[in-house]
């Protein structure tokens, strides 16, 4: 893809079994569509960032991340 071509970017802020963070943590970096993903502290466990193409690859990228054992809940914020 070409730099100039504008991303979709989205956020996704995920709650994850006690214990189970740096797992998720690692399973996620190592997914293409990540870009960045962090350990917070507070109400939610991990908060990543996504940079895709287009929907169907963000919706490609969303269910593959609740797919990855540990995972309980996620919300996804799309950028405007």
């Amino acid at each position: 893809m070409a730099s100039d071509e504008i991303k979709i970017v989205a956020y996704l802020i995920l709650v994850v079994e006690p214990g189970k963070e740096y797992e998720v943590l690692r399973r996620l970096l190592e997914m293409e569509a990540v870009s960045e993903a962090r350990i917070v502290y507070g109400e939610f466990d991990i908060v990543a960032k996504l940079e895709v193409n287009d929907l169907s690859e963000l919706e490609k990228a969303v269910l593959g991340i609740r797919k990855i054992p540990g995972v309980e809940k996620s919300i996804t914020l799309i950028s405007a």
